[in-house]
């Protein structure tokens, strides 16, 4: 049996804390998306047992004595994630209501309603907002569509008269391009004929495209509103209900990543995307000594 419980407790009790910083928050997130990973990891035959309780104040539900009001927002991070359903964020980071400011759209791609959002949390809830977050995930099915386009391009005729599915598409085909490229680069010109290509270029397409997201939006709001905070990106795997990013140093384990600060920075995370074991096990790559992964 595995049990999710949300718990407040008495409302004499002070207001769960928030994060004082980005440092705190970012290891908040990653503490959380660790415990809600290894729920699972301690069951062992029918009758194991698993359960992760996530503390949440009541204030946030409204639940205040005397007259009720509507609560304060004040989440501590913002996330921009894809709007597949098997990616629950809150969830994913065991998280409760009101500490994240979550913004969905598929492929994660930065529309102008996905930056107008994250400017509002900026200007309005800076405050609390320590952090923002780019989540992308395995198998994402827009990048999986622009990855079938790129590879055949009369795909993409059915879309012609679809404008806003090619406004999608047409974004994400920069990032496969990007990623493809790189990958020949890495494995020869026959790459593309191994089994797990395809599924290969998916997923460095995934990686490459969260944390472009997360660069951009460092970017903008480097440029429009000086701030300390921080933007960082990592993949949520589905199948193992993990955080990951790529390796840039020798540091391990789930977590989230800051995003490249320049071309050079670009060129550094392809080669770990590529050189980890990820993606070199779908293309029958290296030997995992000869690679990089976190």
């Amino acid at each position: 049996m595995v049990e999710i419980t949300y718990r407040y407790e008495a409302q004499e009790m002070p207001a769960k804390p928030r994060p004082l910083n980005s440092d705190a928050a970012l290891a908040r997130l990653n503490d959380g998306n660790r415990a809600f990973a290894g729920l699972l990891d301690g069951l062992k035959g029918e009758n194991s047992q698993a359960r992760l309780v996530v503390e949440i104040d009541p204030g946030d539900l409204g639940l205040t004595r005397g007259e009720a009001k509507a609560p304060k927002q004040r989440p501590f991070a913002a996330v921009l994630g894809c709007s597949d359903a098997r990616v629950p964020v809150e969830l994913v980071f065991s998280e409760g209501p009101n500490d994240l400011f979550v913004v969905r759209v598929a492929g994660n791609g930065l529309g102008m309603e996905v930056l107008g959002s994250l400017k509002y949390a900026v200007e309005h809830l800076g405050g609390s907002l320590k952090l923002i977050v780019v989540l992308g995930h395995s198998g994402c099915g827009a990048l999986t569509a622009a990855v079938d386009v790129f590879l055949n391009p009369s795909d993409y005729l059915p879309l012609a008269a679809k404008h806003s599915l090619r406004d999608v598409l047409d974004r994400l085909l920069v990032v496969v391009n990007a990623s493809e490229r790189k990958l020949r680069r890495q494995f020869g010109s026959d790459v593309a004929l191994r089994p797990g290509y395809r599924q290969a270029l998916i997923e460095a397409s995934i990686i490459t495209n969260a944390a472009l997201a997360a660069y951009s939006i460092q970017q903008e709001i480097a440029t429009s509103h000086p701030t300390e905070l921080r933007v960082v990106y990592g993949i949520y795997l589905i199948e193992s209900r993990e955080v990951w990013a790529p390796c840039l140093d020798k540091t391990k384990g789930v977590k989230l990543a800051a995003p490249p600060c320049d071309p050079q920075g670009f060129d550094e995370l392809a080669k770990a995307i590529v050189q980890s074991d990820r993606i070199g096990s779908l293309v029958g790559a290296k030997p995992p000594s000869q690679r990089t992964e976190c």
